[in-house]
């Protein structure tokens, strides 16, 4: 395992248990066996290390709707949406009660940035997923179908967080299923728009350049250099060199990202990728 990795990972469990205050970098480095100074080679710092995780935490997120979204059946996808969102949570409950609770403490503006632009990819997956399903049905209230599912997910997400009770998953998926399909199916009074959306952008709308994506793969490769040959750093160096001559066909190009959507530190890359080639 990249020795980056690992320190993210266990850093992942020691702030779950302990929040991000009251762990400190000697506990990260004793329980991956390091010593400070190779924990400083890889950050900067206790707070670059945690803005690197909300960063892994938000982009896995992200890239794993993104899939869902324009792989789903229509007819499964609301399900299997709330699924997800639901299953995430309850499998980084630990974190995400900490990012809660600790994550505003920082004041950093960089966080509060890198939480907006999350949240405004999240309103631009929900779209996608909104139009999909209900199609021209919605068309004067999918902004405010939006906003709806948004609150449902975190409305939902404070109870399976923090409350110690154990929940039916399958009837709240069907719940929620169904509450957004009366709601889509009878709004007569609808208040969003999409001028609303755009006043709330936050200046976020910038593509990813090719130029960009090549320096991401390249800052990917250099990361494993050296460790054992895997079917994901084979996949990184053949997607990098198609950036650079363009010489695969859009079937490899989609084989290559399946090999690496699955690991939490290609999910991103994989993701920018697949809109890059609007696979």
């Amino acid at each position: 395992m990249v020795k980056k990795q690992l320190i993210m990972e266990k850093a992942l469990e020691l702030f779950g248990k302990q929040g991000f205050n009251a762990t400190s970098v000697q506990q990260i480095t004793d329980d991956c066996g390091i010593s400070k100074g190779a924990f400083y080679l890889s950050f900067k710092s206790k707070d670059e290390l945690i803005l690197a995780l909300i960063d892994q935490f938000t982009e896995q997120s992200i890239a794993d709707f993104d899939y869902i979204v324009k792989n789903t059946n229509k007819n499964q996808l609301l399900c299997e949406f709330y699924k997800t969102s639901y299953h995430y949570f309850r499998q980084h409950a630990d974190f995400a009660k900490t990012l809660i609770k600790e994550a505003f403490a920082f004041n950093d503006e960089d966080l509060i940035t890198k939480l907006r632009h999350f949240d405004k990819l999240l309103e631009k997956l929900i779209l996608t997923m909104i139009e999909r399903v209900y199609e021209e049905t919605v068309t004067s209230s999918k902004y405010d179908l939006l906003y709806c599912i948004k609150s449902f997910m975190g409305m939902y997400n404070d109870l399976i967080l923090f409350c110690n009770i154990e929940l039916d998953m399958d009837t709240l998926i069907q719940s929620l299923v169904e509450k957004t399909n009366l709601i889509a199916e009878n709004m007569t009074i609808p208040f969003m728009t999409e001028q609303h959306l755009k006043l709330l952008d936050y200046g976020m709308d910038e593509e990813i350049t090719e130029k960009e994506l090549i320096n991401i793969l390249k800052q990917k490769i250099a990361e494993i250099e050296g460790i054992e040959e895997s079917i994901e750093k084979e996949s990184l160096i053949l997607l990098h060199q198609n950036l650079l001559e363009s010489n695969l066909s859009p079937a490899i190009v989609k084989g290559l990202l399946e090999n690496i959507r699955s690991q939490p530190n290609y999910a991103w890359i994989a993701y920018l990728l697949r809109n890059y080639y609007e696979l």
